[in-house]
């Protein structure tokens, strides 16, 4: 009987690890082997070779065990990128003729496999107001099978209404699907709430060093098992040693997490009195539209906030120039701090009335606050704002 954790510190540690361990071996060894020795009779199920592909390794398996434990969740897999995570779930979700109800702002990938990939598929979607309940009856299809959200909106912050993803979804028969990156399950946990599936790019948060791509989907068994199977078919599987680096990166979760809640908090609140700054994206400021619903499912409201300055483009340039601790790179999770504009990267793909409707300017800045020590990080941005 597998041992059961009540605090997520611990699970982080504890959930999923081999019993016994491997040969006494503390930390999990990586099974750097392609496939593995097996008899089985006739009768066997394909996907229960073992073999790397089949996403069913020693470090496969204890991964899986471990995020399902850590969003309270009935199981969970790995791919080779949030991106695989995603795309499959969707594909398997989906089918020709199938509908999707997506939510206006997501991450650029996410919104450019839906946007320009789906019709090759024979799969249809409509845009709706995360925020807006009401008005998502109004494009429900008899065709519609599936309801994706994002617990924070990349790259704006907005809080869609969850809640009322999962009321919506359970109503109309529908899968509730919901990109959990942002927060973790540090600071929310999706199937807590009802939600089907949970979706991770575990390069960000979960792995939190900026040194492998992984994805995972965390959910409901059954869903959960299908999904598998359809990424056993279309190869997304995740390498043994970046299955070690994910494992033990997500031991340090919580301490990462709570750290980069309160420094983020504190660099948003700095940002939003300077007189360089014209707007601030960060759910936890009391002023932010989504604080109240932000606060109502998060037990933290993250490490990644936004900024327009001022002066634009140009004045985001200038900074960038000056600023010293973070790095101007994409991505985000990691134990450095990072900084980019989401129009030149991860929101590229979408064009300008795109990106305007949803609120992201050319010189939008997005920073993603690691675990430096937070009086450092504003010191640095207060120098770099400098006239």
């Amino acid at each position: 009987m597998e041992p059961t954790f009540r605090h997520i510190d611990t699970k982080a540690v504890h959930a999923g690890e081999p019993e016994p361990r491997w040969s006494g071996a503390v930390a999990m060894p990586i099974f750097q082997t392609a496939m593995f020795e097996t008899r089985v009779d006739g009768d066997a199920d394909y996907h229960d070779l073992r073999y790397i592909r089949l996403n069913n390794t020693p470090n496969h398996v204890v991964l899986g065990k471990k995020l399902a434990a850590l969003e309270n969740a009935e199981a969970a897999l790995v791919a080779s990128s949030g991106m695989a995570a995603i795309t499959t779930a969707l594909l398997t979700v989906l089918k020709t003729g199938d509908h999707l109800l997506i939510q206006d702002c997501t991450y650029g990938g996410t919104h450019s496999f839906v946007t320009h990939e789906f019709a090759r598929y024979g799969m249809s979607y409509d845009v709706i107001d995360g925020a807006d309940p009401e008005s998502w009856k109004a494009k429900l299809k008899p065709t519609t099978r599936a309801i994706y959200v994002e617990a924070i909106a990349n790259p704006v912050m907005s809080v869609s209404d969850l809640a009322a993803a999962v009321d919506f979804a359970r109503e109309h028969g529908l899968v509730s699907m919901i990109d959990n990156t942002f927060t973790s399950p540090v600071n929310f946990r999706p199937a807590e709430w009802g939600f089907d599936l949970s979706l991770h790019s575990c390069t960000k948060y979960m792995n939190g060093h900026n040194d492998i791509v992984a994805g995972a989907v965390i959910g409901r068994a059954e869903l959960v098992e299908r999904i598998r199977q359809n990424l056993n078919h279309l190869g997304g599987s995740l390498d043994p040693h970046a299955c070690y680096l994910l494992h033990r990166g997500m031991k340090t979760l919580a301490l990462r997490v709570r750290h980069q809640n309160v420094s983020a908090l504190a660099i948003a609140r700095f940002l939003e009195e300077h007189r360089a700054v014209a707007a601030v994206n960060y759910p936890g400021l009391i002023a932010n539209p989504h604080h109240e619903r932000a606060a109502e499912f998060f037990d933290g409201f993250g490490g990644m906030l936004s900024f327009d300055l001022q002066g634009g483009a140009a004045a985001a340039d200038r900074m960038f120039q000056r600023i010293k601790l973070p790095v101007i790179a994409p991505s985000l999770g990691g134990v450095d701090s990072l900084m980019t504009i989401p129009a030149r990267t991860s929101h590229r793909l979408l064009t300008p009335d795109e990106r305007a409707r949803i609120g992201i300017s050319d010189g939008l800045v997005r920073m993603s606050v690691g675990i430096e020590a937070t009086d450092d990080l504003i010191e640095d941005l207060r120098s770099a704002l400098e006239d």
